[in-house]
């Protein structure tokens, strides 16, 4: 599948705390430097200046400023549009948006292109109208301010992104490299975005369904001590496996290794372990032809009845569907009993 071009909307005037560079720096490491060993052509990403501060038209008394070859104007010709953040005060204090951005941002859409928001960047879709009767999210901080502005937005507090086909949305921080590599995934398969996290020495996927918070009030200072067992249990989805059989491996109690897996993922044990095969049979519908029930064997969600019914209660998709996404290749990957390690 083509990886396409990426317009990233990046302010001339960059103003601290105003504007968070984290959110601007992560579609410029995702999509803006080459792979070509993963994927040649990799995207066209360009930086669009989108002119103005940090929220009132001024110059930012404090900060950098930047020149793009491209404008606003230059968003309605890209596959994906992503706006970053917004101004704090756009947020916080209410200021107006420039119509010249959310104008681009509708003119953009109507024209093909994909949309997607970091953070705060969900004020500028909202603002442009295009997530009306959509579900959505931002960093939590900011998503009652969202759902007030923007009633006609159904907001979800409680996810690290949403994706809506056209138009997709993230929480802040790790949440937009989440969604970052989400995309990944979607237009180059699942290997692709796999290596490609590896190298970012990031998680090569969590599913957005994840919680934004995690309580980390109880310590976690031997939270490594979960690695051997996580580790073990991803091995082993294809077989019955219970939360009795982690606290076994992990020689802990349930009650322990639920508070412990609380504490670090955000998920009981059973959530984990679901998520896990979840993503186990995205892979296999991404990478293999194999069929439908292999599929749910090889995952552990059993029949193909049951992986159809936890696809679209998670994705929103059947399996089939969700397949037809993603490239074919001949070869099935090995079930997670054959891989990596050996029984024990």
């Amino acid at each position: 599948m083509s990886a396409g071009s990426v317009a990233l909307v990046v302010p001339e005037d960059i103003g601290f705390p105003s504007w968070d560079l984290y959110e601007l720096s992560i579609p410029c490491t995702v999509f803006g430097k080459p792979q070509p060993d993963l994927a040649d052509p990799w995207y066209d990403l360009r930086l669009c200046g989108a002119g103005g501060g940090p929220g009132d038209g001024s110059p930012a008394e404090t900060g950098l400023s930047l020149r793009t070859r491209h404008g606003l104007d230059d968003l309605a010709g890209a596959d994906t549009v992503i706006v970053p953040s917004v101004p704090d005060a756009c947020v916080e204090e209410g200021r107006p948006l420039p119509r010249e951005l959310i104008t681009a941002l509708r003119r953009a859409h109507e024209a093909g292109a994909r949309m997607v928001s970091l953070c705060t960047g969900a004020f500028a879709l909202a603002e442009a109208g295009l997530l009306d009767g959509r579900r959505a999210t931002a960093h939590w901080m900011h998503t009652a301010q969202l759902a007030a502005r923007y009633p006609k937005v159904e907001v979800d507090d409680s996810v690290l992104y949403v994706d809506d086909g056209d138009v997709l949305t993230s929480a802040g921080l790790t949440a937009g490299l989440d969604l970052c590599l989400h995309l990944v995934r979607r237009d180059l398969g699942a290997h692709v975005a796999n290596q490609l996290a590896r190298r970012m020495v990031v998680p090569a996927h969590r599913p957005g369904g994840q919680a934004q918070f995690i309580d980390l009030s109880v310590p976690t200072t031997d939270d490594r001590s979960l690695a051997p067992v996580l580790d073990w249990a991803r091995t082993r989805l294809d077989r019955p496996l219970t939360v009795d059989d982690l606290a076994r491996r992990a020689a802990m109690s349930t009650r322990t290794l639920h508070r412990r897996l609380q504490a670090a993922t955000g998920t009981t044990p059973l959530q984990w372990i679901l998520n896990q095969r979840l993503a186990r049979a995205q892979s296999l519908l991404e990478s293999t032809d194999l069929p439908i029930e292999k599929v749910g064997e090889l995952s552990g969600l059993g029949t193909a009845n049951n992986l159809r019914h936890h696809f679209l209660k998670h994705f929103g998709v059947s399996p089939s569907t969700y397949r037809r996404a993603f490239p074919r290749t001949t070869t099935p990957e090995p079930s997670p009993s054959t891989a990596g390690n050996s029984p024990g």
